[in-house]
């Protein structure tokens, strides 16, 4: 899972479906959900990215997108936000949460 920043995160995020884990090193839910992100983006290859942005690094984006619990999960397509959920997902939840994308 690539970790962005600021200046990646517009381009990264302007095409196609793209899941964004806002998170920190210190987190514990965040250090539980990285494995289950980690299997999902070579599921999911090709159909979805999964990139990370660490929130103590990047405060600025993490403000733009009204992050204030971590992780939280942000969904994409196209540039915009379709859907966010906060807190440890399991494998089937965020599998149901990226297909939000595929449905329109």
């Amino acid at each position: 899972m690539k970790v962005v920043n600021t200046v990646e995160f517009d381009a990264t995020t302007k095409k196609g479906v793209v899941l964004v884990d806002f998170s920190a090193e210190w987190c514990g839910p965040c250090k539980m959900i990285a494995p289950v992100l980690e299997q999902l983006s070579q599921e999911l290859e090709g159909k979805v990215k999964i990139i990370k942005v660490d929130v103590d690094v990047e405060q600025q984006l993490a403000q733009k997108y009204n992050v204030m619990s971590i992780p939280t999960l942000l969904l994409f397509k196209d540039g915009a936000v379709i859907g966010q959920v906060v807190g440890f997902q399991s494998k089937a939840m965020l599998e149901k949460f990226i297909q939000r994308a595929y449905v329109n």
